[in-house]
């Protein structure tokens, strides 16, 4: 009888692991995370937004809320980017990047939004409005693949397991996002406002997948956190090459 307890022990816990590793997770030391999505659909929620803009703040506490959302880094993983066309009106908004605008306006050429605008918001490569009316960000029912982030030796190593193989190039797009940044806007259009900004992009690499034994993988360096924000996380997605909109997302908080 003992060694059929033991037994039916070893079973159960056999079973806890496989269905640890094939849900979203982050575990680690609490420094050295490992984020992992399961092989369903996770939604990249993006926020084009400004501090220069008078309409972009309310976009922004909408988004700083899903941090309380129990579908967080599960279900969908939210990142705001901070344009610059805004910046010519007086207010030079700390964290917009040409880039960030660039990549907005590629969106527009690619379909995935009709016009460019703040506040915008999209989810899985396509304009999505119904945040305004208090819709929940949900990903689409399909299977995308397993994509894992583990940190070690100060390197960020991404690999990908797709549900389908790719018909291009393989590009990972690694993000770290900023929270509780506090700002006090002295000019432009939100002159005289304390802004708080979270999810919010400050540095983002591209790093080419390369196809490895059983998955794609690459290694880039990890982030200097030189920024002071009272929180950070990391945001991950996979894309093919000639189109931005994400095949799969991961991300959770970091160090």
């Amino acid at each position: 009888m003992a060694r059929k307890q033991i037994g039916f022990q070893r079973t159960r816990i056999f079973l806890l692991v496989i269905l640890l590793t094939h849900t979203f997770s982050a575990v680690g030391d609490g420094s050295s995370p490992t984020l992992q999505s399961g092989p369903g659909k996770v939604a990249l929620l993006e926020l084009y937004t400004s501090q220069g803009c008078s309409s972009c703040p309310p976009a922004d506490r909408w988004m700083s809320g899903l941090e309380r959302n129990p579908g967080l880094w599960k279900q969908f993983v939210p990142v705001a980017f901070h344009v610059d066309y805004w910046d010519y009106i007086g207010w030079r908004d700390p964290f917009s990047r040409h880039a960030f605008s660039l990549r907005q306006r590629r969106y527009a050429k690619e379909g995935g939004i009709r016009v460019v605008y703040t506040p915008a918001m999209l989810i899985s490569g396509k304009e999505w409005r119904n945040w305004a009316l208090g819709a929940e960000p949900r990903a689409e029912a399909a299977s995308a693949g397993v994509l894992t982030v583990r940190h070690a030796n100060e390197k960020l190593l991404v690999s990908y397991v797709p549900a389908i193989q790719p018909r291009a190039k393989l590009f990972a797009d690694i993000a770290l996002l900023g929270f509780g940044l506090v700002s006090d806007v002295t000019a432009g259009e939100n002159r005289g406002r304390k802004l708080v900004n979270d999810f919010t992009v400050l540095k983002l690499e591209r790093a080419t997948l390369r196809r490895g034994h059983e998955s794609f993988e690459t290694t880039v360096n990890d982030f200097d956190l030189n920024v002071n924000a009272k929180r950070f996380a990391l945001a991950v997605w996979v894309h093919q090459s000639g189109s931005q909109k994400p095949l799969q997302a991961v991300g959770g908080w970091y160090r």
